[in-house]
């Protein structure tokens, strides 16, 4: 039996609880690390209560956003632990027969935090959710909006003046580039963890122990310890900017119980999320990226060798269908990225918007060739 991946799974509660867990596969199975729970939605919050307007909201949501005056020197990971701290909450979550911890980001001085939808679930139904932050205090939060395709949700707490933290960009991540993790492994807050980014574009699909909300990014690999209870905390470079949310880890044992690091973590690109969570905070509908086909891993003669996603049915009149793409087809390459597998492909559209062209590299009757596709919207969908 294969390792399991393990999803950041909730902290130990006061009080009797089952944990949600969601397996993972990358080619195997994952853990995610969070609290799991609830159903596919978004219940809304107002993201302006309990500003009193005297002072201007700082979000990491803008291009000039900053996480203070502390800029972190490259190659010392104290201070990069010092610079982003500050931003990092641990959320506590109970609802139903449920509760557990993960980790959560602060991305406005006025209280929205994003972290992973598998830790807020759980409170989606009139559960609770509080935010402890790294100076000791707490404070309630509510959800502000839900994204299950993506694994990630906005909360928001009643407060002013947090220190948000700085986004960087994962489209600029170098494989062997040194990074930083933080969160609250097993509920022991601002726990700080280093490696180097193993790997860029990994595919990594989830879904919970009922086989729904299925979840599939084009995942940031790191060696840096991530555990249950890190989930939607930060990845970070050695300059203090967040390039990933932490969100499941391929582990030694077969249960969230006994899931533990070794050395294969996966975080949602700091791109991505912060395009969902863009759209979260202003309590939109988070729209998805598609070509409109329906695909199966496309495997070679030894019958073991990826080699891209074969294409099995185009919807009439999608982009896929417009670009001439076929049943049968092969595609083999994203923007000159290598597709391997079927989950390659979702993973690799899923980093794109609506709206925007790509370019796929595809196989026909063993002939090579190439067509653009302009990606259309799912509309919003909860659900693959």
């Amino acid at each position: 039996m294969p390792p399991a991946f393990v999803a950041q799974e909730a902290a130990p509660a006061p009080k009797p609880r089952r944990r949600g867990t969601r397996l993972v596969a990358a080619a195997a199975a994952v853990v995610l690390l969070g609290a799991a729970g609830g159903a596919g939605g978004s219940a809304l919050y107002d993201q302006l209560s309990g500003d009193s307007g005297t002072s201007p909201v700082v979000s990491s949501l803008d291009s000039d956003s900053g996480s203070g005056d502390a800029q972190a020197t490259s190659g010392q990971v104290e201070k990069v632990a010092k610079a982003v701290l500050p931003s990092v909450v641990q959320i506590n979550v109970a609802g139903g027969s449920e509760a557990g911890s993960g980790t959560g980001i602060i991305i406005s001085s006025n209280g929205n935090i994003l972290t992973n939808n598998h830790v807020v679930e759980a409170a989606a139904q009139q559960g609770t959710i509080t935010v402890a932050f790294s100076d000791g205090t707490t404070s309630s939060a509510q959800i502000v909006g839900r994204d299950p395709k993506t694994d990630l949700a906005v909360v928001k707490v009643d407060r002013t003046g947090l220190t948000p933290a700085t986004f960087g960009k994962s489209s600029d991540l170098a494989v062997g580039e040194e990074v930083v993790a933080i969160g609250s492994p097993f509920g022991l807050e601002s726990t700080v963890t280093s490696g180097i980014v193993s790997a860029l574009n990994r595919p990594v699909s989830s879904s919970d122990g009922t086989g729904q909300n299925t979840t599939v990014f084009p995942a940031v690999q790191t060696d840096a310890a991530i555990n249950p209870g890190n989930s939607g905390g930060p990845l970070v470079d050695l300059e203090g900017r967040v390039v990933g949310i932490n969100s499941a880890i391929r582990s030694g044992g077969t249960t969230s119980a006994s899931a533990g690091s070794i050395g294969l973590g996966f975080a949602i690109p700091i791109d991505l999320a912060k395009s969902v969570a863009d759209q979260l905070v202003k309590g939109e509908q988070v729209e998805h990226a598609l070509i409109g086909v329906t695909v199966r891993p496309a495997v070679s003669n030894d019958e073991i060798t990826g080699i891209g996603a074969e294409i099995t049915e185009v919807n009439p009149d999608s982009p896929g269908a417009k670009a001439g793409l076929e049943r049968g087809d092969i595609v083999t390459a994203i923007n000159n990225q290598p597709v391997g597998s079927s989950d390659a492909l979702v993973a690799g559209i899923r980093g794109y918007r609506p709206g925007e062209q790509v370019t796929l590299t595809y196989l026909r009757d063993g002939k090579k060739a190439e067509t653009q596709v302009t990606l259309a919207s799912d509309g919003g969908a909860t659900a693959d």
